[in-house]
């Protein structure tokens, strides 16, 4: 399949990140459309979580119901999330996202700043596989209560 700019490596997380975090502001599991994201996602897609993370775990997430499953425990400890600022670098299949985001915890409602660095691959105009690097997971632990 040739590649257009529509479904460039970028192109598609910038879809994917308007799509997760409207998708954690409604709500999340059971009460917010996950459709939009799933659109967005390859089957056979793959998060690879950091660990030392409180609310995912350790683990490799595997397809629409492993993402799923990750965003259900995501928007059960964030009500919101705000992308600050972001610059990527890449090509049509792969994309590294440098991202300054401001979550806010359920449980607290404190908020936290913290970079997130993403290596993401895309296959298809879809999502194939998310290695996020969290700049200080202590941070987001304190945090998450």
């Amino acid at each position: 399949m040739s590649t257009t700019k529509t479904d460039d490596a970028w192109a598609v997380m910038e879809r994917f990140y308007a799509a997760e975090a409207a998708y954690v502001a409604a709500g999340g599991y059971g009460t917010a459309d996950y459709a939009p994201v799933a659109e967005l996602l390859d089957p056979e897609v793959v998060l690879h979580q950091a660990p030392g993370l409180p609310f995912t775990g350790t683990g490799a997430w595997r397809g629409h119901d492993g993402m799923e499953r990750f965003l259900a425990a995501f928007s059960a400890t964030w009500s919101s999330m705000e992308f600050l600022e972001q610059e990527h670098w890449g090509d049509a299949a792969t994309v590294v996202v440098r991202n300054r985001v401001r979550f806010r915890s359920r449980a607290t409602g404190e908020e936290v700043e913290t970079l997130i660095v993403q290596l993401v691959t895309v296959r298809d105009g879809r999502m194939l596989e998310c290695r996020p690097f969290y700049w200080d997971p202590q941070a987001i632990t304190a945090a998450c209560g």
